[in-house]
């Protein structure tokens, strides 16, 4: 099947935040957000890092290194930023979360580490395809592989932001990594938890499923987290799976957010 994709991504500073720690970028062959933090400048610097160092893969891949190639990369972010912390001890507290998608025709890799999300849109119905790396879905999971009690929902709530996993330039820092097969008419949104947080999975759902262009799509998706209060930073990307001929000529890719103010 010759595909492609159809991309768009957009940040905003959200309602509440003094700077954009979060980065995100669109590409013919890979999307990623990378949501940063870890103080003032910490969060901006890993997000960017991040994302800067994985740009290079948007590229032809082929199919049989799609997993590995991700994979080696997302190592490669995590050794710049354990890097950058080793030249800057005022940095030694940030970090920031990945969430990525590298395409090879309808194939593609995915790699996840922190509470940005992934959804996909098929055939009318919206699935989360990433689980958060946060203490209470960590404590929840342990609870039901050994048949106790689901943590306490005031516990639960004061941990749904605490992070277990995190790219932060130390060792073990590994994503989850899967391979996928896209079909046509697949919209996929990457985001990070400014507004997976803010907006519910009904209205994703029913602004994915409205809107037809990706880029009003991420647009009202920001708006509605906007309106919800906008405690965080809020980045969207989307990608939708499209007949390759529909395409026309390639669009030039896109970064956003604190990505799009340290590339050269």
């Amino acid at each position: 099947m010759n595909v492609a994709i159809r991309y768009a991504a957009g940040s905003d500073i959200g309602c509440s935040r003094e700077n954009n720690e979060d980065s995100g970028y669109a590409g013919a062959r890979l999307i990623a957000v990378a949501d940063g933090m870890g103080g003032y400048a910490g969060g901006e610097v890993a997000s960017s890092t991040v994302i800067g160092s994985l740009r290079s893969l948007d590229a032809d891949t082929p199919l049989d290194d799609l997993v590995d190639s991700l994979g080696r990369a997302v190592s490669e972010a995590n050794e710049k930023l354990r890097i950058v912390r080793e030249e800057r001890p005022d940095l030694s507290r940030m970090g920031t979360t990945l969430t990525a998608m590298l395409w090879s025709g309808p194939s593609v890799a995915l790699a996840h580490i922190g509470d940005s999300r992934g959804y996909l849109l098929r055939d009318g119905e919206l699935f989360q395809i990433t689980q958060d790396h946060t203490m209470d879905q960590l404590l929840n999971a342990e609870a039901e592989q050994s048949g106790g009690a689901p943590a306490d929902p005031a516990e639960a709530s004061r941990l749904s932001h605490v992070l277990y996993r995190v790219l932060d330039g130390r060792d073990d820092r590994e994503p989850d990594l899967r391979l996928r097969e896209g079909r046509l008419g697949d919209r996929y949104l990457l985001c990070s938890d400014g507004l997976s947080g803010v907006v519910d999975a009904q209205t994703i759902y029913e602004v994915l499923s409205a809107e037809a262009d990706p880029g009003r799509a991420v647009q009202r998706l920001i708006e509605l987290a906007r309106e919800g209060g906008g405690p965080d930073n809020i980045t969207g990307v989307i990608a939708d799976v499209v007949e390759a001929e529909h395409i026309g000529e390639p669009e030039p890719p896109i970064t956003v957010g604190a990505a799009a103010q340290t590339q050269t």
